[in-house]
């Protein structure tokens, strides 16, 4: 099966944008994190809430690959999806889209470790089984 794709739309502000009213190329990492916290959110859970139980997503790799150029005002929409994952780290995927016309715009990956809030790895599967279990289904393209 195909991972589960969660999708959310934003539109490009202006302030994100430079001179030639193209979106500044750093932005599409704050959208590739708009992407997966909306991902978790779908799990009804909040990076607040996984911060309290006292788990921490730091960031340890990302790559980007630009097709095209946002603009000022163009509506996209981020495509997410969980990659990989194993007890201790989680990969999602993502596309930026243009709605107006489906034009592949951005691609990329951030990788995670799973740690606490002192940063020292742990096993996700361990400490939040149902959490990881739900990453995982979505991995696999299960609905639970």
């Amino acid at each position: 099966m195909s991972p589960i794709i969660h999708t959310h739309t934003l539109r490009a502000r202006y302030g994100e944008t430079d001179q030639m009213s193209v979106v500044y190329h750093a932005n599409y990492l704050n959208w590739f994190e708009v992407g997966r916290t909306e991902l978790i959110r779908a799990a009804g859970l909040t990076y607040r809430q996984l911060e309290e139980k006292g788990i921490m997503l730091p960031l340890t790799d990302a790559s980007l690959s630009f097709k095209k150029p946002a603009r000022y005002d163009d509506v996209v929409e981020i495509r997410t999806h969980v990659e990989q994952i194993s007890p201790l780290r989680l990969t999602f995927a993502y596309e930026i889209v243009r709605l107006q016309d489906e034009e592949l715009l951005v691609s990329g990956k951030t990788m995670h470790v799973f740690t606490t809030t002192d940063l020292r790895p742990i096993r996700l599967s361990k400490t939040e089984p149902e959490v990881y279990r739900w990453l995982e289904a979505q991995h696999k393209g299960e609905q639970l």
